[in-house]
């Protein structure tokens, strides 16, 4: 009984050593097809993110205010008003 169990994870670890060295194989195959044709596989231009055309986009002082009125907010410091 102890044999046979021996057996099964020897036939069971080799299948899996077997299937890791297969797919590292294939990894280094896909590395090495796609360095050599790189060229026919160029890279996407990134866009601009939509934040970047906003009105405010650059205009860290009003980001800055605004953070600050609503952490005072959050706070209770309303400073006046309603």
């Amino acid at each position: 009984m102890v044999s046979e169990g021996m057996l099964l994870m020897g036939v069971g670890m080799a299948t899996v050593f077997a299937f890791l060295g297969l797919l590292v194989g294939l990894m280094q195959g896909s590395a090495a097809f796609f360095a050599a044709f790189a060229d026919r596989f160029p890279e996407p231009e990134a866009a601009a993110p939509e934040w970047a055309n906003s009105p405010i986009a650059g205009n860290d002082e009003v980001i800055a205010i605004v953070l600050a009125s609503v952490e005072a907010h959050r706070q209770g410091r309303n400073g006046g008003g309603a």
